[in-house]
């Protein structure tokens, strides 16, 4: 087992105090994993290794020194893949457990668990536990946190992934990160959904909270204790940056440094999209805008060099600290 000062990563475990720099929400890869292997020429794995390790080392030259990558269950997870990049990158990976829906269960979960026709324990809380504790599969890595999603519906399937996320952060006190909908106000609802099932909303990212400069609805997610995802950085097309950076200025000069974190919600590589649209639509949606580019404009709209060093070294240390904070 870790010892509480300690978070699993890629590579084994490493002491809370030696994450240094911090991007909580990055991926290294999101796959439609059967699309990848019934479209075999649309994926060269040696290429693809050999740019994830290019781009990661392009990020390691800008200081950051831990990757948090909440890719699970349902983006194409192969931690395996990752393990590989990771041998050539001096870069801290730290791994998920978790599942993305939007909409229903796997069918591997439909008809036994909580509420089914066979009914029974719910089978994803083992699941998860036991990449908590024991490993992903044969691949010798452990997961350091939970993820699940949300976006404008919380659907049978959505909360019922949410509460084995919850029940398996209860048994194992792993934080959690939550990807929601900023636009329809969803992070609310899965701190409700949360709380209800004993979950500490300290240990909880509501992911994606700055795709809004919605100022009450951030206050909101604070006030309920949990931190604020300001982590798609780059995605102009759903929030222009300068808005973006305007958020986190104005929650930083109200003293609420500590309850945010940054990061850019990008990818190595993604195949949602064709090839070449990606960065057509979000030429500034990689893994180095934050140090190129952003945090300059942050510090010109009044964030402090403190403020910047409590969002992306102080508090992903104390989320991945016992009772996350």
């Amino acid at each position: 087992m870790t010892s509480p000062s300690q978070v699993q990563t890629v590579r084994g475990p490493v002491s809370v105090d030696d994450l240094g720099t911090v991007l909580m929400h990055e991926h290294v890869f999101v796959l439609s994993e059967e699309f990848r292997q019934s479209l075999p020429e649309t994926w060269d794995e040696q290429e693809r290794v050999r740019d994830a390790v290019r781009r990661l080392k392009d990020l390691v030259a800008t200081g950051v020194t831990t990757l948090v990558d909440p890719t699970v269950i349902g983006l194409g997870r192969d931690v395996g893949r990752v393990a590989l990049v990771n041998e050539q990158v001096d870069l801290n990976i730290v791994a998920a457990t978790g599942i993305y829906t939007l909409g229903d269960v796997p069918n591997f979960f439909r008809y036994h668990g909580p509420g089914t026709m066979l009914g029974g324990t719910e089978g994803m809380t083992e699941l998860f536990v036991r990449e908590l504790t024991e490993g992903i599969a044969d691949t010798g890595v452990k997961a350091a946190f939970l993820k699940c999603a949300i976006e404008e519906e919380l659907t049978p399937g959505v909360e019922r992934v949410m509460r084995a996320v919850a029940q398996a952060h209860v048994r194992t006190g792993a934080p959690i990160t939550v990807h929601t909908s900023a636009v329809a106000r969803t992070g609310l609802v899965a701190q409700e959904i949360l709380r209800s099932e004993g979950v500490d909303l300290a240990a909880v990212v509501i992911g994606h909270s700055g795709d809004t400069d919605d100022l009450d609805y951030l206050h909101r997610l604070i006030d309920n204790g949990s931190y604020v995802g300001m982590d798609r950085f780059g995605l102009d097309i759903l929030l222009p940056g300068d808005r973006r950076v305007a958020t986190v200025a104005a929650l930083a000069q109200e003293g609420l440094a500590d309850r945010m974190v940054l990061s850019h919600d990008a990818s190595c590589h993604v195949d949602w999209f064709p090839a070449g649209v990606r960065e057509q639509i979000a030429p500034d949606w990689h893994h180095t805008h934050l140090h190129d580019n952003v945090l300059p404009a942050m510090r010109r709209a009044g964030v402090t060099e403190e403020q910047l060093t409590t969002m992306l070294v102080d508090n992903p240390r104390r989320y991945f600290s016992p009772l996350g904070g």
